[in-house]
C-alpha cells in the first residue's frame, strides 16, 4: 500500500470536505474517526484511489509516510490534548501534529513548547470557511517554525483559496502564534457583523412591517454594491426560505430569537479588556447574544412594560438610502476597532504582524469574505504602521459623508423601540475617539476625592492630589 502524505482525524462535514480537497489535489490522504460508522459513511460517499482509511489508530499511524503529518480536528481545550496524548506513543521523532480547530492561542503556545521538548513538531493552522469552501477554497493561516512549515507548505498552498488579485489565501508566520490570535479575532468579527446585519433586519421588519422576502430584496441590492460579501450573499437563502410546515410563511419568522456563541467570543472580549482597548462592537455583540438567551424573561418584561411606539412615519425609500450610506462606514469603524486590537497586541508581543497581509488572507475562503477587505488591504499596504485607520484621509471622507444618515438610522430605532446596540456603539466609539476633550476628567476628580488616586493637569507636567476639606 502506498504511504499517505497526510492524515486527518475526525470526520465532521467540513473536515470531510477538507480531506476531499486534499485528495482532489492528487495527494494521498488517510482518514480516521473514533466511530467506525463515521469512517464507513465517509468512504461509501467519497471513495477515491487516493483516500486511505482504517478503523484503528495504530494502523492509521502506520499508513503515513515519514515524517508523519497528522491533522487533528477536534474541539478546543481538553479534547485536543487528549488526542495528542493518544498519538505520542505511536509517533517517531519530529512527526508533525497539526491542530486546525479554534484553539486558544496560549494553548497553542503551550502545546508547541511541550511537543518540542518531547521531540515532536506542532503546527497551529487556521482553516476557515464553511463546508463548500473546505472542499474548494479555504483561507489558511499556519504558524510554526519555518523548517516544519516547509514540510507541509506545498499541500496547504494547493488547497487554498485565491484573493481578489488571484494570490493564494495562505500565509505563514513564525511569530509566537500570532496567526492563532488573528483567527480568534476573525471569529468575533464574524459574530459582530452578523449582529449588525440582524439589527438592520429588525429595523426593516418592525418599522415598516416588511416580509422576509422584501428584506431579502434590499439586502440583495446591498450585496451588489461595494459591500459585496459572503454574509450578504447567504442572506438571500436565509430570508427567502419558505417554511416546510407552512408554505405561506418564511422559515426565519419561526426561528427562536436566541443565538448561541462559541468560546472565541469570550476570548476576544477578554483580550480587548486586558489590552485596555475599546472594542465596542465586539462587546456589544457579546452582550446582545447574552440577552438573547433570556427569552422567557424578555417575554415577561415585554408584557409588563408594553412600550408604545413613537412613530415618525419616515418613508421606506429614505431609510434604505440612509442604510446604503451607512453600511460601508459601519464596516470601516468596526474594522478600525478590530484591527487596532490585533495591531496593539502585535506591538506588545513583538509579533510584527503585517496588517495588509491579514486583510488580504480574509478576502476569500472565510466567513467574513467581503469586498471591503480589498479596500483595507490597499489602505494598509500604503500605511502599514498607522495606529488606527481612522487617521487616513480616504477613510475620513467615507465616515463624514455618512454621519447624517447614520444619526437618522439611530433616531428611527429609538422611535420604534428597536435595540441597536451594535449600530449605536459605532456612533459612540466614533464620538469618543474623535473627541480631544471628554468627560473622564470628571471621573478622575471623583477618584481623587474619595481615595486620593491623584490626577494630571493639562497645563503642568506633574501628578497632583488635592486634599478636600
Amino acid at each position: 500500500m502506498t504511504k499517505s502524505k497526510i492524515w486527518l482525524i475526525w470526520l465532521a462535514v467540513m473536515w470531510e470536505n477538507l480531506a476531499r480537497n486534499i485528495a482532489n489535489n492528487w495527494y494521498t490522504i488517510s482518514v480516521y474517526n473514533r466511530t467506525s460508522e463515521k469512517t464507513k459513511e465517509f468512504i461509501e460517499k467519497n471513495y477515491s484511489w487516493n483516500i486511505e482509511w482504517t478503523y484503528s489508530i495504530n494502523d492509521f499511524v502506520q499508513s503515513l509516510e515519514s515524517p508523519r503529518k497528522i491533522i487533528i480536528m477536534v474541539k478546543a481545550w481538553n479534547p485536543v490534548d487528549q488526542v495528542i496524548d493518544e498519538l505520542k506513543p505511536l509517533l517517531d521523532k519530529w512527526d508533525i501534529i497539526i491542530d486546525t480547530w479554534n484553539s486558544f492561542y496560549k494553548d497553542s503556545q503551550r502545546r508547541y513548547s511541550e511537543l518540542k521538548n518531547e521531540w515532536f513538531n506542532f503546527i497551529g493552522c487556521w482553516v476557515s470557511g464553511w463546508e463548500e469552501w473546505a472542499l474548494k477554497w479555504p483561507s489558511i493561516m499556519p504558524w510554526t517554525d519555518s523548517e516544519t512549515y516547509e514540510k507541509i507548505r506545498e499541500i496547504l498552498e494547493s488547497i487554498a483559496a485565491k484573493d481578489f488579485k488571484s494570490w493564494k489565501c495562505v500565509s505563514y508566520i513564525w511569530n509566537n502564534w500570532a496567526w492563532h490570535y488573528v483567527k480568534m479575532v476573525h471569529n468575533w468579527i464574524e459574530y459582530a457583523i452578523m449582529q449588525m446585519m440582524a439589527e438592520w433586519y429588525d429595523i426593516l421588519r418592525k418599522a415598516y412591517n416588511l416580509k422576509a422576502n422584501e428584506i431579502w430584496d434590499i439586502y440583495n441590492n446591498f450585496n451588489n454594491w461595494n459591500l459585496n460579501s459572503y454574509l450578504f450573499e447567504i442572506s438571500s437563502k436565509i430570508l427567502y426560505k419558505k417554511d416546510e410546515f407552512n408554505s405561506n410563511d418564511y422559515l426565519i419568522d419561526h426561528i427562536v430569537d436566541s443565538a448561541w456563541a462559541k468560546w472565541t467570543w469570550l476570548w476576544t472580549s477578554i483580550e480587548g479588556l486586558e489590552k485596555w482597548l475599546p472594542i465596542w462592537t465586539i462587546i456589544e455583540a457579546t452582550q446582545s447574544r447574552n440577552l438573547s438567551w433570556k427569552k422567557e424573561l424578555r417575554k415577561k418584561l415585554s408584557k409588563i412594560y408594553d412600550l408604545k411606539i413613537d412613530s415618525k412615519n419616515i418613508k421606506l425609500e429614505e431609510t434604505i438610502s440612509n442604510l446604503e450610506k451607512t453600511l460601508f462606514a459601519w464596516m470601516i469603524i468596526s474594522y478600525a476597532q478590530w484591527l487596532a486590537l490585533i495591531n496593539e497586541t502585535s506591538k506588545q508581543e513583538n509579533w510584527s504582524i503585517d496588517m495588509a497581509e491579514i486583510t488580504r488572507i480574509w478576502q476569500w475562503g472565510c466567513i467574513i469574505r467581503a469586498k471591503i477587505l480589498e479596500f483595507l488591504t490597499d489602505t494598509y499596504s500604503k500605511n502599514n504602521e498607522v495606529e488606527n485607520i481612522l487617521e487616513l484621509e480616504d477613510v475620513k471622507n467615507e465616515i463624514l459623508s455618512s454621519l447624517t444618515s447614520y444619526k437618522e438610522i439611530i433616531k428611527l430605532s429609538v422611535d420604534y423601540n428597536i435595540p441597536t446596540s451594535s449600530l449605536s456603539s459605532w456612533l459612540n466609539y466614533f464620538y469618543w475617539i474623535t473627541s480631544s476633550k471628554n468627560s473622564a476628567n470628571f471621573i478622575q476628580w471623583l477618584r481623587d476625592f474619595f481615595w486620593a488616586h491623584t490626577y494630571q493637569r493639562d497645563d503642568m507636567d506633574w501628578v497632583f492630589h488635592t486634599k478636600w476639606e
